[in-house]
């Protein structure tokens, strides 16, 4: 395969995301969004963003978002499928978030059967509890929701205390990242998305990562395994 034909099938790729929640997803799914330029479709923003805008179905999933818990499986399908439904997925997307149960990613398979865009790499960010919740509880998100940048108060804070780097507006904690609603999510985590895990090995796509190194050492082995993705396809 030569450099070329592999860049167009990385350009190309459909990658999900697996890894309990404050596993570091959405700072590898911003990054790989950045060099290969396909949408990053995030549950949070989706719904974040179909909030602010007054959707019905993502004000629903509020109610169940500030318990810590799940979204229901009927719902959140129904939101995931007329976002695959818009132009920019045609050529490949990152999920981060989605599938979060079985009868999730058997939807999933079915949707992207019918679309005719088949998942290209499956990675599963492996993270322990107590990492997660010294992660999650000191991370603080800017308030502009354009804007999205992440900071945490011990590992990356902003330069100005309070403040968003970008774009200058005021940093916010969110009202679920605190200790016992992030105990809560990874209690029903382990319940009811663990075992999307093991689907997804049984069916001999899942990469498995180890998410408790570098940013920059995790992105070495994503990339790596989305060229590995690539190469098997090309075959």
């Amino acid at each position: 395969m030569s450099d070329q034909t592999m860049i167009n099938k990385m350009l190309d790729a459909r990658i999900l995301f697996l890894g309990p929640p404050g596993s570091g997803k959405g700072t590898q799914c911003k990054h790989l969004h950045a060099e290969l330029g396909l949408p990053h479709l995030s549950t949070g923003d989706i719904l974040r963003h179909g909030i602010e805008e007054g959707k019905p179905a993502c004000l629903q999933a509020k109610s169940y978002i500030d318990k810590g818990n799940l979204v229901p499986d009927n719902l959140i399908t129904s939101i995931f499928k007329e976002r695959f439904m818009m132009p920019d997925c045609g050529h490949g997307f990152i999920l981060d978030g989605y599938p979060r149960t079985v009868p999730q990613a058997e939807s999933l398979d079915g949707m992207l059967k019918e679309l005719r865009l088949p998942l290209t790499c499956v990675f599963y960010l492996m993270v322990d509890d107590q990492l997660i919740i010294e992660r999650t509880t000191g991370r603080l998100s800017c308030s502009n929701s354009k804007c999205g940048a992440v900071y945490h108060i011990k590992n990356s804070p902003p330069q100005v205390a309070g403040i968003c780097d970008v774009c200058g507006s005021v940093l916010k904690q969110r009202s679920d990242d605190n200790v016992e609603i992030v105990t809560e999510r990874l209690k029903v985590y382990k319940e009811q998305t663990a075992p999307v895990i093991q689907y997804y090995r049984d069916k001999g796509v899942l990469q498995e990562i180890n998410g408790a190194r570098s940013q920059e050492e995790i992105y070495t082995d994503l990339i790596g395994g989305i060229r590995s993705c690539a190469t098997a396809g090309g075959r």
